[in-house]
């Protein structure tokens, strides 16, 4: 995992200035990286944050609608007329989500897994494509915001 944040940073950096936020864009779309990852890797490349964190955020919600959309066509496709599995893993998965909903599996996933795979599973278990992708979006801006400004004044303070 630290290599390809390594290999984003220095992509970011090899970019002219004016062109890092496609860097930032781009390192968004990556799992495990995603807006927050990509928010702290454009603030450390100089890329002002505001700049960095809104480039985030949409590079993360392109991958995110992504995601939503071949998930949400797949389930439609595979379950039409049948009943699902229940496997322990996947009871206790649908368990969460029954507790906390969308928007609390959204806020809270980032937590633990990728938003790209919160937003498969949920949109698997049957919740509404358009409410996964705005809430995940959400999420991803809100912990993109924090990181990003937390980094922004770690950076100015070392400075």
């Amino acid at each position: 995992m630290t290599d390809i944040v390594t290999a984003l940073q220095d992509f970011t950096l090899g970019l002219p200035p004016l062109l890092r936020w496609v860097g930032v864009l781009v390192a968004a779309m990556v799992p495990f990286v995603e807006a927050e990852g990509a928010a702290v890797l454009g603030v450390v490349a100089g890329v002002s944050p505001l700049v960095a964190i809104p480039a985030a955020v949409l590079g993360n919600a392109i991958a995110l609608a992504v995601v939503v959309w071949v998930i949400g066509t797949a389930r439609s496709g595979l379950t039409r007329g049948r009943t699902a599995e229940t496997s322990p893993k996947r009871q206790r998965m649908r368990r969460v989500f029954d507790r906390y909903g969308v928007p609390g599996v959204s806020l809270l996933g980032p937590l633990l897994l990728p938003s790209h795979v919160t937003a498969a599973a949920m949109v698997g278990f049957g919740a509404p494509r358009v409410r996964v992708f705005v809430w995940g979006v959400v999420a991803v801006a809100l912990w993109a915001v924090a990181l990003g400004a937390v980094v922004y004044l770690g950076v100015q303070a070392a400075a």
